[in-house]
C-alpha cells in the first residue's frame, strides 16, 4: 500500500494529523528473529514496526535531539560522509544538532542541512593513543552534557564517525534508553564467550556465568537524562580503573555493557542499526541502516592501531 498521509479539522478546531497506513496485525510479522527480549523490551528489526505510524507519534512531541560525534586527528576526513548520509537517512524531519568534538576545527566541512538541524563545534585537545580518544569520549561528553547539551536536547545519541548511513534510521530507534546488539555476537554467541571484561580486578567485571547480550559502543541512545547517567557512568569508572592501574578490554564498550547489564536497556536495536562494511550481509539483517567503512586503522589511528 501505497503510505500518504492527510489533515483533517475537527469541530474544536484542533488539527489532527491522520495517517493511511497498512493494518497492524496480531498473526503476522518477523518469525526468523526474536523482536522482544525476556524483560519486555522491544528488540528492533525490519518488518517489526511501521515507520509511518511511529515517526507521526514521536513528531508530535516534536523532541530536540543531539549526536554526539568525535572527529579526532584523522578521523576529520569521516566527518562529510557522515554527515551528508544523517542528513538523508537520521531522523529526517527531526530537530537534530550534531556536537562535533574534534581538536581540528578547521576541518569540519560545510554542510546543507534541513530546517531545524545544526551544528556545533566543540574543541578538545589532541592524543596520542587511540585508546585515549575512546576513553576520552566519555569524558568530554560528561562535561558538555553538563554545561551545555542538557538545556539543547531531550534525546542524545553517541554514534562513531567513521559511518554512513544507508537506509532510514527512525523515531522506532527512540526509547529512554536504546543500545544496539553488536553485529559479531547476536546470533549464537554464548553468554562465556562475549568479550565482555573478565578481569575482577577492573570496575567492567562481568562474571563468565551472567550477560544478556554484547552490545556496540559505536551507537547507542536514549533520554538525554538517562544517557547522562551512562556516560558519566562509563566515564567514573575507567577513572577508578585508571587509578587500578587497568585499562578495561574494549574501554568505554566494556563498562557500557556492565551498565546495561544491571540497568537494562528499554529498547534493544538489532544489527541493522550498526552493520559493517567488512562483513557480509546475512539473510536476517533486511535493511542495513548504518555502516562502519573500511579504513586503515594503522594509518588513520594516532599510535598506528595499537
Amino acid at each position: 500500500m501505497t503510505m500518504f498521509m492527510f489533515y483533517s479539522i475537527w469541530s474544536s478546531g484542533v488539527v489532527s494529523l491522520r495517517l493511511k497506513y497498512a493494518q497492524p496485525s496480531t498473526q503476522n510479522g518477523r518469525t526468523d528473529v526474536n523482536s522482544v527480549t525476556n524483560w519486555n523490551a522491544p528488540l528492533v528489526w525490519e518488518g517489526t514496526f511501521d515507520p509511518v505510524v511511529i515517526d507521526a507519534i514521536y513528531k508530535k512531541m516534536d523532541p530536540r535531539v543531539a549526536v554526539v560525534l568525535f572527529a579526532v586527528g584523522k578521523y576529520t576526513r569521516f566527518l562529510k560522509g557522515f554527515l551528508e548520509s544523517a542528513e538523508k537517512y537520521f531522523l529526517v524531519d527531526f530537530r537534530v544538532t550534531y556536537y562535533i568534538f574534534t581538536d581540528n576545527k578547521g576541518d569540519v566541512p560545510t554542510i546543507k542541512l534541513g530546517k531545524g538541524r545544526k551544528i556545533s563545534v566543540v574543541t578538545i585537545p589532541s592524543v596520542n593513543r587511540w585508546q585515549e580518544v575512546v576513553l576520552g569520549r566519555m569524558k568530554w561528553a560528561t562535561i558538555t552534557i553538563d554545561k551545555q547539551i542538557r538545556n539543547e536536547a531531550d534525546y542524545l545519541y553517541m554514534m562513531d564517525i567513521d559511518s554512513v548511513f544507508h537506509n532510514d534510521f527512525g523515531a522506532e530507534s527512540l526509547s529512554p534508553l536504546s543500545a544496539v546488539l553488536h553485529r559479531g555476537y547476536y546470533k549464537n554467541t554464548r553468554r562465556d564467550q562475549f568479550p565482555y571484561e573478565r578481569r575482577p580486578k577492573s570496575m567492567a567485571y562481568i562474571p563468565t556465568d551472567e550477560g544478556d547480550y554484547y552490545y556496540t559502543a559505536a551507537v547507542w541512545g536514549g533520554y538525554l537524562e538517562d544517557m547522562y547517567r551512562l556516560v558519566k557512568y562509563c566515564y567514573t569508572q575507567s577513572e577508578e580503573d585508571a587509578k587500578n592501574d587497568i585499562e578495561a578490554v574494549w574501554q568505554e564498550e566494556s563498562h557500557l555493557n556492565k551498565y546495561l547489564l544491571y540497568n537494562k536497556p528499554t529498547k534493544v536495536l538489532s544489527p541493522e542499526y550498526l552493520w559493517s562494511d567488512y562483513d557480509k550481509i546475512p539473510a536476517d539483517i533486511k535493511v542495513v541502516r548504518i555502516s562502519q567503512l573500511v579504513k586503515n586503522y594503522e594509518e588513520v589511528r594516532p599510535n598506528g592501531g595499537h
